[in-house]
C-alpha cells in the first residue's frame, strides 16, 4: 500500500483539477492511500472527492510568497509522511516540491499540465532547482514537454501521460429543435462551438474575424461561445465592428456542454499554446469535427483531415476555408467525427489515463 499525497491549488473546475478528481477516485483502494491537498482554497470539485471519502486537507496560501503557508504545507506533509507526493501547477509545484524535499518525502513528482510563456526567468529557475530532487516530471502532452526542454529542463526526467475522458458519447437531453428554440436560432442553422476562458490566451478574435469571411457565403452559420474571462466586453465588441453580432453568440460559462456538443456541427479552438484541450477532447468524444490552430498540445490529438484540420497560427482565414470543408460535406463530417470518437477510445480514456499513472507511481517506488 502505498501512501499518495496529491497537491493542487484549488479544486475549480479547471483541467487539472478535473483530472486530478478522476486520478484520485479512480486508483485502487488496495494498492493506493490517497490524500489531496489544497494550496489555496477548496472549490465545486470538493463534493466528488468527498464523497469518495479521499481526505482533504487546505493550507490557505493567502499571497504569492506566504512562509506561513508553506510552514504548514511542510507540517501536513511530515504528519501524513507520504511516500509519494505529487504536486499540480506552479505554486503547488513550488510549495509542494520545497516542502516534500524539506521533510524527506522518499519520491515527488511534479505536475505540468500547459506551456506556460508567462514564466520568467526566476519562476524557471525555481522549477530547475526542485527538479534536482524530483523523480519525474509528468505532462500531459509531448507540447508541454517540447516546451520545458527547451527552457532547459532535464529532458531524462519527463514522462507524457496524456488526459484522460470519458469516452462515452453524450446522449442528448433535448432536441436539435429543442435547443435551437433554447438559443433563439433558426432550426436549419449549422452550430459551430468554441469553449474556453476568455482571455487572450485563446485567440478568439481570430474566430470570430473568420465568422466574417464566412458570413459572406453562408448565413446559416452561427459561433457559439462558451466561458467567461476578462475578454468578454472587448470580444462583444470586436464582433460588432466585425459585423458578426447575429452571427456569434456569446453564452457565458454553463454547465451542459456536452449537449451543445452533441448537436455541433464543428469545433473550433483558436488557442496560441495549450497544454491538452478538454474541451476538445469533448468534442472529439462526441464525434465532433475540430478546426483548431497547429500547436503542439492540438497536434496530440487532431490527425489532419483524419479527425479534424489544424490551422497554422496567422492563417486565421483558414478557420472559415476548413469549416466550409466540413459543412459543405456531409459524408465528410461523419467520417471525420468518427475517427474522433475512435482516437479518444482507442488512447484517451479515464482507465488508460490512471493506468498510466499506476504504472508511473510504481516505477518510481522502485526505483
Amino acid at each position: 500500500m502505498k501512501r499518495l499525497l496529491l497537491i493542487i491549488p484549488t479544486l475549480d473546475r479547471g483541467g487539472a483539477e478535473k483530472q486530478l478528481t478522476m486520478l484520485a477516485t479512480g486508483l485502487p483502494r488496495d494498492q493506493f492511500d490517497v490524500h489531496v491537498c489544497l494550496l489555496t482554497r477548496t472549490g465545486p470539485l470538493e463534493e466528488t472527492l468527498r464523497a469518495h471519502d479521499i481526505p482533504i486537507i487546505e493550507i490557505h496560501k493567502r499571497r504569492k510568497l506566504d512562509p506561513l503557508a508553506y510552514l504548514r504545507l511542510k507540517k501536513e506533509i511530515k504528519r501524513l509522511a507520504p511516500d509519494i507526493v505529487h504536486t499540480w501547477i506552479f505554486a503547488a509545484n513550488a510549495y509542494g516540491r520545497s516542502a516534500a524535499q524539506a521533510v524527506k518525502v522518499p519520491h515527488i513528482i511534479c505536475g505540468e499540465r500547459c506551456v506556460d510563456p508567462w514564466k520568467q526567468g526566476y519562476e524557471l529557475a525555481i522549477d530547475r532547482y526542485l527538479d534536482r530532487k524530483t523523480d519525474k516530471i509528468a505532462v500531459n502532452s509531448s507540447g508541454v514537454e517540447q516546451f520545458y526542454v527547451e527552457k532547459g529542463r532535464d529532458p531524462k526526467k519527463f514522462v507524457v501521460i496524456p488526459n484522460g475522458i470519458d469516452a462515452t458519447p453524450p446522449t442528448p437531453q433535448l432536441s436539435r429543435e429543442q435547443l435551437m428554440r433554447q438559443l433563439d436560432l433558426p432550426y436549419d442553422s449549422r452550430l459551430l462551438v468554441a469553449v474556453g476562458r476568455l482571455w487572450p490566451q485563446k485567440r478568439l478574435k481570430e474566430l470570430i474575424w473568420s465568422m466574417d469571411i464566412l458570413g459572406r457565403i453562408r448565413k446559416d452559420v452561427h459561433l457559439l461561445i462558451v466561458g467567461e474571462g476578462p475578454q468578454r466586453e472587448r470580444l462583444e465588441k470586436f464582433s460588432r465592428q466585425a459585423n458578426t453580432a447575429n452571427s456569434v453568440h456569446f453564452l457565458g460559462a454553463r454547465n451542459d456542454v456536452p449537449q451543445l456538443m452533441a448537436h455541433a456541427d464543428c469545433f473550433l479552438l483558436a488557442s496560441g499554446y495549450e497544454g491538452q484541450s478538454n474541451a476538445l477532447m469533448e468534442a472529439m468524444v462526441a464525434g465532433v469535427p475540430a478546426v483548431v490552430s497547429d500547436i503542439p498540445g492540438n497536434r496530440d490529438l487532431v490527425i489532419p483531415e483524419k479527425t479534424g484540420f489544424l490551422v497554422p497560427l496567422g492563417q486565421r482565414a483558414e478557420y472559415s476555408r476548413y469549416v466550409n470543408f466540413v459543412l459543405e460535406d456531409d459524408d465528410l463530417r461523419r467520417r471525420l467525427g468518427q475517427a474522433a470518437q475512435e482516437r479518444i477510445a482507442a488512447e484517451f480514456s479515464i482507465p488508460q489515463m490512471i493506468e498510466r499513472h499506476i504504472a508511473l507511481y510504481d516505477e518510481v517506488a522502485s526505483a
